[in-house]
């Protein structure tokens, strides 16, 4: 005989006298209606006329006995249980424990065959049946008690599953990771202080383009960092290196001194060269140099074009240029994934640190991408804003009259260490670099999936790599660049996995969009929001599309919610490059 719920119940009327342990039985009518069922696991002769039955529901708990007379007629269900396979089990009394986030309690009601048991996890003071779902509405401790109260009193059995303690699988833990240092070159100024000023203060960095060089494009307004890097660097060193790897140089550099380090390097600063790491993301790095020099030999012939024209072209002299800067011999890696770039580089350190290649990483993005060619590239594809500089950004994520993005450049980086580093070291912690996500739209060479599948994919990955679920996200960094196309694919990824109620902020209105760097410096600003509890706002979206259907920060900073502890830092990039960064909040 099947043991299975995929046997339909048969309801059919036998005498006591009749029965056999298996079979599966109701005392009366109104027990069938009810779905109402017990098994019997043995039967007795008591007397001459009566027999002692022993019944356990069909899905487990305990035994009781009940006397019969020999003729007296019960319903059963045409279905032969397997009396070994039926456990006997009790509900935990719930009565004074002491629960704890990651407990879980279960509730089954047990006298149905075909039940499905409900369980509860507790996360964040709160019981949820979906931790996925951040549309349901958890119950308290006291709400769950009596809930499952009422459930024993109605035949189903509770258990409560501490939380479990953290397994070793195959003998290997990968390491958590932290941030310990932030630096940044942004269109709002010289490092992080400025940057993280200008988001709070709701500041645009945007500024038109008054280079003759310029002239005659039909789009002149950019992101560009307000001073020329070159000027913040010994004379010889810059003249090296393009305007990207000038950039992220400095921002490194900040990003490596806030961590607590000698800025003569890593020997200096107490460290093995080798295991420490640079990942960098960049599209095209600076795309000037090569403009430059194909001029030149024009104009001037061979001679004139430089040695360094090939160095100082290649997307990876950002990464190199930091590791020559800090003597880190570790490694020095760069991803090239559009947009995605800078977040995707992180992540890769992460996993880097995690899995035991280095201990230390400086990870970011970095770009200098304002060139005449590479504007009028854009303006051709019509991706670009055409609002001229006023009150308003541009620059307009989520807004109803967006109508592009605003090309910027920039650089981002975060120091990234195993936590067993920093703390041997005392360093100072802003949070944890908990995971990561990437997934490909394979829709088109520039526009995003509209069903924002592939974007989803990704937030759910990162949410996963953390060790999390949907309830744990107390807000979100948008890529939202201010495309029409994009910014609707991302809002609808946004509201398939996390719904529309957490706090959303887009950070292009102040900044532009800073191409590879954008997930470096928008890290930088996620890691910002943890430390100070305090999510800027965004600019340029005055009136939100109805659309987007999300719970877009505006006008004023918030306060973080308590109440959850990751933030999510999106990038994507032309041709479906998808990548999500998931950091924790720590104590």
């Amino acid at each position: 005989m099947r043991n299975s719920s995929d046997v339909p119940v048969q309801p059919h009327a036998v005498s006591v006298a009749e029965l056999v342990p298996g079979d599966l039985l109701a005392l009366s009518e109104s027990d069938v209606a009810r779905d109402e069922w017990y098994v019997v696991m043995h039967t007795l002769p008591e007397t001459p006329h009566t027999i002692r039955v022993t019944l356990r529901p069909p899905l487990g708990g305990r035994d009781h006995d009940r006397v019969f007379d020999r003729g007296h007629q019960v319903t059963v269900g045409c279905r032969r249980m397997d009396v070994a396979g039926i456990p006997e089990i009790a509900s935990a009394d719930l009565d004074g424990v002491e629960f704890r986030d990651g407990d879980r309690v279960t509730s089954l009601r047990v006298v149905d065959p075909a039940a499905v048991e409900v369980s509860y996890t507790r996360r964040w003071g709160r019981w949820h049946r979906d931790l996925e779902d951040r549309g349901e509405e958890p119950v308290s401790d006291t709400g769950l008690r009596e809930e499952v109260g009422r459930a024993v009193e109605s035949g189903h059995v509770v258990r409560h599953f501490p939380r479990p303690r953290r397994s070793v699988a195959g003998g290997v833990v990968p390491r958590r990771v932290v941030v310990t240092g932030v630096g940044a070159m942004t269109p709002l100024g010289v490092g992080v202080g400025e940057l993280w000023q200008g988001l709070v203060d709701g500041r645009c960095g945007i500024t038109e383009l008054a280079d003759e060089e310029f002239d005659g494009l039909p789009v002149r307004i950019a992101g560009r960092v307000p001073i020329d890097p070159a000027e913040l660097l010994p004379r010889a060193q810059a003249r090296r290196m393009n305007r990207a790897a000038q950039f992220a140089v400095l921002a490194a550099r900040e990003a490596w001194r806030d961590g607590g380090f000698d800025e003569a390097g890593t020997v200096e600063s107490g460290l093995d060269p080798e295991r420490v790491g640079v990942s960098v993301g960049a599209i095209l790095g600076d795309a000037s140099v090569l403009v430059g020099g194909d001029r030149k030999l024009r104009d001037k012939g061979p001679r004139a074009v430089s040695p360094l024209t090939t160095p100082m072209t290649v997307p990876s002299q950002p990464a190199s240029q930091v590791s020559l800067a800090l003597r880190i011999t570790g490694e020095a890696r760069t991803v090239t994934s559009a947009c995605a770039s800078g977040t995707e580089a992180i992540g890769q350190a992460i996993d880097r640190i995690r899995y035991g290649r280095v201990d230390v990483a400086l990870a970011g993005g970095a770009e200098a991408v304002i060139t005449p060619a590479i504007m009028a590239s854009f303006a051709s594809m019509r991706a670009l804003s055409t609002h001229e500089l006023g009150s308003v950004s541009p620059s307009r994520p989520f807004a109803k009259d967006r109508d592009g993005f605003v090309n910027g450049e920039g650089a981002g980086f975060l120091l990234l260490e195993s936590e067993e580093h920093a703390r041997a070291r005392g360093a100072r912690i802003y949070c944890e670099a908990a995971g990561w996500g990437l997934s490909a739209d394979a829709h088109h060479m520039a526009a995003p999936d509209p069903s924002g599948g592939g974007v989803a994919l990704a937030l759910r990955r990162a949410v996963r790599d953390a060790g999390g679920h949907a309830v744990d996200v107390v807000h979100v960094n948008a890529h939202a660049t201010a495309t029409t196309e994009g910014d609707l694919a991302e809002a609808t990824a946004l509201r398939t996995v996390l719904g529309g109620d957490v706090p959303v902020t887009a950070l292009k209105g102040h900044l532009g969009h800073l191409q590879g760097a954008a997930g470096g410096v928008e890290a930088v600003a996620t890691v910002l929001t943890l430390h100070h509890g305090l999510i800027p706002p965004t600019i340029g979206c005055e009136a939100q599309d109805e659309a987007i259907g999300l719970d877009v920060v505006t006008g004023s900073p918030r306060t973080l919610s308590a109440r959850g502890d990751l933030a999510l830092s999106n990038s994507f990039g032309f041709g479906g490059h998808n990548a999500v960064l998931a950091l924790r909040r720590t104590a």
